[in-house]
């Protein structure tokens, strides 16, 4: 397990257990909706309610710890931050998986064509994985 406590507080949050084992849990699992989550800290917080996890992910957020990922059609997941990335979708195990592109010419086409000023972009890519193929 790696340790979050430096990490968590870099991030201006409190290293608490519950957000310790939030951290542990998503870099084990990867993406997960807060649901997931939820279920797999009930094994190891039995009394831990949905509201504190939806409240930690909240801060976790709004600290930039964790990114959320905006499925189509689906509930949002959410993973620990990390270097720029965008995501495959599997539409029909639904298995989200980080792929590497450089997006970077599509922000400045969009912005050359738009007249707008582009911070950010995500971009989930939906199709069949190869398990499912």
């Amino acid at each position: 397990m790696i340790n979050y406590t430096d990490i968590l507080r870099e991030h201006n949050l409190k290293a608490t257990p519950q957000r310790l084992a939030i951290a542990d849990t998503l870099y084990i699992n990867g993406h997960m909706s807060v649901e997931d989550l939820y279920e797999l800290m009930l094994k190891k917080f039995s009394s831990i309610s949905l509201a504190t996890i939806y409240k930690n992910i909240n801060l976790m957020l709004e600290n930039s710890f964790i990114q959320e990922v905006k499925l189509p059609h689906a509930k949002s997941v959410y993973e620990l931050t990390k270097s720029s990335h965008s995501h495959l979708l599997c539409e029909k195990c639904k298995e989200v998986s980080d792929i590497s592109l450089a997006l970077e010419h599509v922000i400045e086409s969009a912005s050359r064509t738009s007249d707008f000023k582009i911070h950010s972009a995500d971009l989930v890519l939906s199709g069949i994985c190869k398990n499912c193929q």
